[in-house]
């Protein structure tokens, strides 16, 4: 009999799949190895891991809820369906052209990356829409006819629609699309109307365009996925979390796939999030580290932070421009290269680099003895003492120490002369500077000092690295939620129904149409309504508006949220003062004198999730948990340390271990550095904090 209180998360990552079993006794986790070939051989088996350590039968699984890199991998790996692009005559070339910016301003050989449609496959027609819906040039009938038969013959996939300003008036797109009907019924097709409503032609082009080119791959899996669930026994229904942070129907994931882009990391933005607001954190600093990437995210007020742009695949070492931005919702997060399996080699200046290659899953890590032989960080940690050889992942996976040292010294200390251990070290402090790095940035972007932030750290990786980030960023307080190991999958069972809805609008406020607000934001909450109720029919549901502004003249907009009500003429003081709050909190100051614009707008309604169960720190209670002796590399003093070794299971509230220690599990195990102890928390946190002095 199916229990709608068994709920399953599944996350797919790079190197391993996640899996967490919510249950009436609680939570019960599984951690395999991502197979590329059938990714949902490895879902099966997590799952198949994780009832019977419940005592569970799989069949009696009410609810699944999965994230996937899919989307992501298709597109970096350029693995997408055969697609053509049509646009409005005089536009064809604007996925090429880009913003025009040199994202390496001193490479003199710098190659822009490919567009996903090649110029031979993108089409134009004539016809012309202002931005204010008005038509300019309407649509000739006959040659949307030729076009489709042009396509329908050609053998395409897919097709990708993106006419100029179609976010104010989709007419034309309705049309082409219907004549593409008329001579290929079965083909796929995206609209930007619909994927990607908004100004800006080129984010928009670009939405649409990744949508359709992993639309045919995404429909194939997720059947696929549903299918074996079915033989399996499992015939729950399926939900997938989306970028912004909620859960969708598979249908919808299947229509809008672009919607899945960060879907993994979002699942663990919401775990973080979880925790801030149980533990009464008001700024927390999401750090996730797994097998390929790290993920670095701010959360303020329970509550991460969120977008409406993304850029993904980048292609020159995961610089800022180099990549494809899209115009779809999501969990505003910094993303680099830094996992357990990203590989270190060495740079043309005879430097150690880490990533953004990965060993992945396959063949992994040099002392994962599957046939890997570039030294990896998961290698160096190995060599340094933080992890177990005999207990990687509960003992699972049985860790080659002499694979790791042929690995490290191979490739790296030998040929830059350095002792085995030396190099070890360098690869570690390269990625922890790394991602330090990355996290300075993204809270310098944000306007925010990171020194008065709380880490929570969570992921495979992040427990081992976490204290070290912390020392370099000058944060002293981190907390490690349990099941940090798998806590994007935890994260998914977090998440509530939730739907974004966009639309570009663009007004100067000192114009403010209400009424043209009013109905566009009443036909928002319609379609995002729509999609919660088919997820979540008799849940309450609450709404969040955000309008983009920014002054006349500048080139970009900033959110600002405002309450979701019928607007007045009056509103415009109120929302003035709004957008100057948000301005002056990101840059410290306003501008007198210029005019205010309103570019697009937001709505998202989600179902209400119940409220967290506030988590009082423990105090200390003067015990100590029983320890054996360890040894491992602390890099802040440069030297190996004797160190407690301690299970996570002896940490009960209160008890308090002094670092240099190692708290195993066996998903992950949290390295205290010297300068650091360990508080354990009434929930089964892990609380470090920086000793006095």
């Amino acid at each position: 009999m199916v229990d709608r209180s068994l709920r399953v998360g599944v996350d797919i990552g790079g190197t391993f799949t996640d899996v967490a079993l919510e249950h009436a006794g609680g939570l019960a986790t599984a951690k395999v190895l991502t197979d590329y070939a059938e990714p949902e051989r490895a879902i099966l088996d997590g799952i198949a891991r994780a009832a019977a350590s419940a005592g569970v039968a799989v069949e009696d699984i009410g609810q699944v809820i999965h994230g996937t890199t899919l989307v992501t991998n298709a597109l970096i790996e350029r693995r997408g369906a055969k697609l053509a692009f049509i646009t409005t005559e005089g536009f064809r070339d604007v996925i090429e052209m880009r913003s025009e910016n040199r994202f390496e301003q001193y490479d003199l050989n710098l190659e822009l990356p490919k567009p996903l449609v090649p110029r031979k496959d993108r089409f134009t027609v004539a016809e012309r829409v202002g931005h204010d819906g008005e038509v300019l040039l309407a649509l000739d009938p006959e040659e949307a006819e030729a076009l489709a038969l042009r396509i329908a013959s050609a053998g395409y996939e897919a097709v990708a629609i993106g006419f100029l300003h179609a976010y104010a008036n989709d007419g034309h797109e309705q049309l082409m699309e219907a004549a593409l009907r008329r001579h290929a019924p079965d083909l796929s097709i995206s609209l930007s109307s619909v994927v990607s409503p908004q100004m800006r032609e080129l984010p928009r082009f670009n939405t649409v365009i990744a949508n359709a080119y992993v639309r045919p791959q995404v429909a194939v899996y997720l059947s696929r996925l549903v299918a074996r669930l079915r033989d399996a026994g499992i015939g729950a229904p399926v939900f997938m979390l989306h970028s912004g942070g909620g859960l969708i129907s598979v249908e919808t994931a299947a229509e809008q796939p672009v919607r899945l882009l960060e879907s993994g990391p979002a699942g663990g933005a919401i775990f973080a999030a979880d925790f801030a607001r149980m533990h009464g954190l008001e700024k927390v600093l999401s750090f996730d580290m797994g097998g390929t990437t790290a993920k670095i995210c701010l959360i303020e007020g329970g509550e991460p932070k969120t977008a409406n742009t993304f850029e993904v695949a980048r292609t020159y070492r995961f610089k800022k421009g180099s990549g494809m931005v899209v115009s779809t919702p999501v969990v505003e997060m910094v993303e680099i290269g830094a996992g357990g399996g990203s590989i270190a080699s060495i740079d043309a200046m005879g430097r150690i680099q880490v990533g953004p290659r990965s060993a992945a899953s396959e063949p992994g890590p040099a002392c994962y003895q599957r046939g890997g032989e570039e030294p990896t960080v998961t290698d160096a940690n190995l060599l340094l003492g933080r992890l177990d050889p005999d207990n990687f992942a509960g003992g699972a996976i049985p860790l080659s120490t002499a694979s790791a040292t042929a690995a490290v010294d191979s490739r790296l200390a030998t040929p830059l002369d350095l002792p085995g251990g030396d190099a070890a070290f360098g690869i570690t402090e390269m990625v922890d500077e790394n991602m330090a790095n990355a996290a300075r940035v993204h809270t310098v972007e944000n306007g925010r000092d990171i020194e008065h932030f709380t880490m929570i750290a969570f992921g495979g990786g992040a427990p081992l690295h976490a204290c070290r980030l912390c020392e370099k960023l000058g944060i002293d307080a981190l907390l490690v939620p349990p099941g940090a190991g798998v806590g994007s999958a935890i994260g998914f069972l977090k998440a509530p129904f939730s739907y974004e809805a966009t639309k570009g609008l663009f007004q100067r406020l000192d114009a403010f149409d209400a009424d043209a607000v009013n109905a566009a934001l009443e036909a928002l909450e319609g379609e995002a309504t729509t999609f919660v109720k088919a997820g979540a029919r008799d849940a309450a549901t609450a709404t969040r508006l955000t309008a983009f502004m920014r002054y006349s003249g500048q080139g970009w907009e900033i959110p600002v949220p405002l309450e979701h009500r019928r607007f007045t003429a009056a509103d415009i003081a109120p929302i003035t003062d709004a957008f100057e709050a948000a301005y002056r909190t990101l840059f410290g100051r306003t501008i007198d004198g210029l005019s205010i614009e309103i570019t697009n707008w937001s709505l998202v309604v989600g179902s209400v999730l119940p409220p967290v169960a506030e988590v009082g720190r423990s105090p200390e209670a003067g015990t100590e948990a029983p320890w054996r002796k360890r040894s491992f590399y602390d890099a802040a003093q440069r030297k190996d340390v004797e160190a407690r070794e301690v299970e996570r299971s002896a940490m009960a509230p209160g008890v308090v271990v002094e670092g240099p220690a190692v708290i195993v599990e066996d998903e992950t195990s949290t390295i205290v550095t010297a300068a650091f102890r360990a508080i354990g928390q009434s929930d089964g946190s892990l609380l470090l904090t920086r000793k006095e002095g």
